[in-house]
């Protein structure tokens, strides 16, 4: 029978005991630690959420809001078609921002990464992706008027080339005109989390596609695009909750022609309707957050938190 030593014994021993538990005093320091932070989330994030939940079961009329327990916001929210035509049009206005700015911010984020070698050109590149953000949305989302309308440089420029003999009347004042001003404002916030999950892929594993005989094709949808999803994920968080939450750009860009949930809302409170603006925002909220769950039931975004 093999004999057991007795640095091999006091090990064993050593193994066999119970991890020491942390004493109450560990964890008040804890909990004081983490304090200052609940604090801020409690009364900047979950009481306002509450208030609004609150608010939207109040009574109202043109002159004042009565604390009651109602629930016809919810009935006139949920039971009008005209409500259900804008969130199809908000989430039509989201689905088509996001496909293109999905599209449009992965190969930047793919150009970045893989073909600018020198990490300085790397960093100028991506910093003048960021130089409109140095400006307000607002002039942003205008500068395209004098581009896109009836006597603006591309109608000018088809008429002058006789491509068309009138000016195209769709280019602004339209849901196109409120896409693609979306798709200005809002693709560096898919670009960046694509950027930095690109940038954290392991090298060697490109290399090895490569020698084992795989295209470049084959490499992008087989190695990058399956690690990139973590990024696309949080773009894609990013992109839809802004476009969810967007009134200006929809009320500017369509003329007035369109409609979407977020304008609603500031429609309802410019005419004192606060409490059917909340039940609005407590739905938009809850449908939001369904598909914040559903993108993170697909994907696991942790490993980039």
């Amino acid at each position: 029978m093999a004999t057991i030593t007795a640095s091999q014994a006091a090990s064993a021993r050593a193994g066999s005991k119970p991890a020491r538990r942390v004493g109450s005093s560990g964890r008040l320091v804890s909990y004081l630690q983490a304090t200052p932070l609940a604090l801020i989330l409690g009364g900047f994030l979950l009481l306002p959420i509450l208030m609004i939940g609150v608010v939207s079961f109040w009574d109202y009329d043109f002159a004042a809001m009565y604390p009651d327990f109602v629930t016809f916001n919810y009935t006139e929210t949920l039971g009008s078609w005209v409500t259900w035509k804008t969130y199809l049009n908000t989430l039509k206005f989201a689905f088509l921002v996001w496909a293109i700015t999905l599209f449009v911010g992965f190969w930047v984020a793919y150009f970045l990464a893989f073909h600018v070698r020198s990490a300085a050109m790397q960093m100028v590149l991506f910093l003048l992706c960021t130089v409109p953000f140095l400006t307000s949305n607002i002039i942003r989302m205008i500068s395209w008027i004098p581009v896109l309308g009836r006597n603006g440089l591309i109608n000018s420029g088809l008429i002058n080339t006789g491509i068309v003999s009138e000016p195209v009347e769709w280019l602004l004042y339209s849901d196109f005109a409120v896409v693609l001003a979306m798709v200005h404002l809002y693709t560096l916030f898919m670009v960046t989390p694509i950027f930095n999950t690109l940038m954290r892929i392991d090298r060697t594993l490109l290399e090895a596609a490569r020698d084992a005989g795989a295209s470049s094709w084959q490499t992008l949808v087989n190695v990058v695009l399956p690690l990139a999803k973590p990024g696309m994920a949080i773009g894609t968080i990013f992109v839809v909750t802004l476009v969810m939450a967007d009134f200006s750009t929809v009320q500017v860009m369509s003329g007035g022609q369109s409609a979407s949930v977020a304008l609603m809302m500031k429609n309802q409170m410019s005419l004192l309707q606060y409490p059917a603006a909340a039940a609005n925002a407590v739905v938009l909220l809850v449908l939001v957050l369904l598909m914040v769950a559903g993108i993170l039931r697909i994907v696991d975004i942790r490993k980039e938190l």
